[in-house]
Formats: structure tokens, C-alpha cells, sequence
């Protein structure tokens, strides 16, 4: 099967549609299509998906397969905060010129309710970050696995959608900014056993949590990656807030989790979601955090923001 896309959505601007499947049948006849339609026409095509969804699509592609571009979303999305910076934006910008094609799985069954909530969050971003680009993304849904908001989720997330290898407009596509403003009013709660730091310089940040993870086992190399973490944003808090209010720590389903909040508000929806010009020096902060911590969630409005920041512990053999 050729999937095709109408040509006038295809020659100007971003293309950004789901594709819902329920089995590998239909996964494979979506993407293997699109994919190879895309090879037909010569452009550069990327296909970013969990290892195991990789081999799939690998092997249905035979000869035509070194053709192409193959990433572990797994690995590369693992904080879907970093997808848009470190996968989108950067295949983007090597085939400036021509438009890029990618297929991304972002949203799988095992992701935790902070994960799907970020991957949410990030299809609503990528509609904002590549508005302007020769740029067509495919991002395939699997519905048997997801819970049933997913369904919904994708559509006002999406302007079009695919399905037996046709696109339609999503008639549930809601504009980005209400889809973040309902995201960002979803205040998670902070365990009552969490500890609390108040702080007004970022040594005393640093220390806390270097005490913490010691406790908690957190190998050197990651305490390295969140000390660097917790500076820029406890940095940004006392810079741009006037003081941090305080830091949090707890531990939740193997992994440690800090959240520092302050009385500032980002107003930058992209702030850590694209790279800034080269020639400016300022602005890599919250990128940074994205691509060191497993998993970043940030909550931010007129009565201040709290930034919370996941690290995975160790699986230790029993």
C-alpha cells in the first residue's frame, strides 16, 4: 500500500498527524507506507520508535531500509521533553531546505501518568516549535495498550489524522495554548512525607541534595547530571524570581524526584524545548535540565512555578 498525504498540506509547512493503530497489521501497513512514499519523492526520512518497533518496521522495508534513519525513541524520548530539541529540531536542521519526514512513537503502555502527561504536553509544543517548517511528522497511537483518553488526546493534539492510509483534518484539534493552559492548571500533588528544603543561595540546594541521593544510592555519574540540574534551575529561581521558595525531595517508583518552585512565571511555552541562536549566550538552562534528567515536568502560571525533575534509581538484582 502508498499512503499519501493531500499535496497541498504537503508542500508548505508542518504536516503533524497521528496515526491510531490496534495491531501490528495496521502499524506496519501505516507506517511502511507512509515511510516508503516519502523515499518515492527523495526525502530524507527518520523513524524514531521503541527498539522493538524499530525491528518491525526494519524488516518490512527490506532493500529499502538503509534508506533510512532509525532512532530508539525509548532511549532519545525517554524524558519527552527532550524529543522536540534533541530528535525533531536536529534531523530538521540537517535537511534544512527539503522537507523531513520522521515517524515518532512518543506514547507507549508502560509510560508512568507524569510521562503521558509530558508526551501530551510535547505534541501540543511540536504544533508551536515547527509551525513554519517543511517538516511532515507521523506519530503512531497504539489504542489496544493506551488508556481510552488517549483517543481524544491525540486528536486535540493533531491537526490531521491518518487511518488506512489517508488523512483527514482532526476535527477535536484544539489550538496549543489552550491544550498547555488546561495541562499547566493540572497541579500534581506532593507527597505529605516529602523533605523540604527553603533556601536562598544554590549551595544550600546542592548540598541538600547531594545529601539526599547519598542516601538513596544514586550512582556518581547521574548525581553529576542532577547537580547540574538542580544549579540551572535553582540558579533561574533566585536570578529571575527573587528567591527560591524551596526544593522537595522524594522517591517514587524507583526513581528520586525534585521539585523546586519559586514565585516566577515562565512565559516562554518553548523555554527548554529549542536551542537558542548560536550567537546567543544565554537561554540553555532549562534545555540543559531536559536532556540530563529522565523525565522533567514543569507547572508554571501567574502564581508561580514549580519544576519537578526525575531520576532514576538502579534496578537491583533480588
Amino acid at each position: 500500500m502508498t499512503a499519501t498525504a493531500p499535496r497541498e498540506r504537503c508542500d508548505t509547512g508542518l504536516v503533524h498527524e497521528a496515526m491510531p493503530y490496534r495491531d501490528d497489521r495496521e502499524f506496519l501497513e501505516g507506517t511502511v507506507g507512509y515511510v516508503r512514499a516519502a523515499l518515492a519523492s527523495g526525502r530524507p526520512v527518520l523513524v524514531e520508535l521503541p527498539a522493538g518497533r524499530n525491528e518491525l518496521v526494519r524488516g518490512a522495508l527490506g532493500e529499502d531500509a538503509p534508506r533510512v534513519r532509525f532512532g530508539d525513541m525509548a532511549e532519545h524520548g525517554r524524558n519527552p521533553a527532550r524529543i522536540i530539541p534533541a530528535v525533531l529540531h536536529d534531523f530538521a536542521a540537517a535537511h534544512r531546505g527539503s522537507r523531513a519526514v520522521v515517524v515518532a512513537e512518543s506514547l507507549w503502555a508502560s509510560r508512568s501518568a507524569a510521562e503521558y502527561e509530558v508526551c501530551i504536553e510535547h505534541e501540543a509544543l511540536v504544533n508551536l516549535a515547527f509551525a513554519d517548517q517543511e517538516l511532515s511528522i507521523l506519530c503512531p497511537y497504539n489504542l489496544t495498550d493506551l488508556p481510552v483518553q488517549a483517543l481524544a488526546d491525540l486528536g486535540r493534539t493533531h491537526p490531521a489524522l491518518r487511518e488506512g492510509g489517508t488523512s483527514r483534518l482532526s476535527m477535536g484539534y484544539t489550538d496549543p495554548h489552550t491544550v498547555l493552559d488546561t495541562i499547566a492548571a493540572l497541579q500534581p500533588e506532593t507527597p505529605a512525607d516529602a523533605e523540604r528544603l527553603d533556601y536562598g543561595f544554590v549551595a544550600e540546594a546542592r548540598h541538600a541534595v547531594k545529601e539526599w541521593c547519598a542516601h538513596a544510592g544514586l550512582p556518581a555519574a547521574r548525581l553529576t547530571d542532577l547537580l547540574i540540574a538542580v544549579s540551572e534551575v535553582s540558579g533561574n529561581s533566585v536570578a529571575h524570581a527573587g528567591a527560591a521558595e524551596s526544593i522537595l525531595f522524594w522517591q517514587e517508583a524507583g526513581s528520586l524526584v525534585f521539585e523546586i518552585r519559586d514565585g516566577g512565571h515562565i512565559r516562554d511555552l518553548l523555554a527548554g524545548r529549542l536551542p537558542p541562536p548560536d550567537e546567543q549566550e544565554s537561554g540553555r538552562g532549562l534545555l540543559m535540565v531536559n536532556l540530563l534528567c529522565d523525565l522533567v515536568q514543569i507547572k508554571t502560571g501567574p502564581s508561580g512555578t514549580a519544576i519537578r525533575m526525575w531520576m532514576a534509581l538502579p534496578v537491583t538484582e533480588r
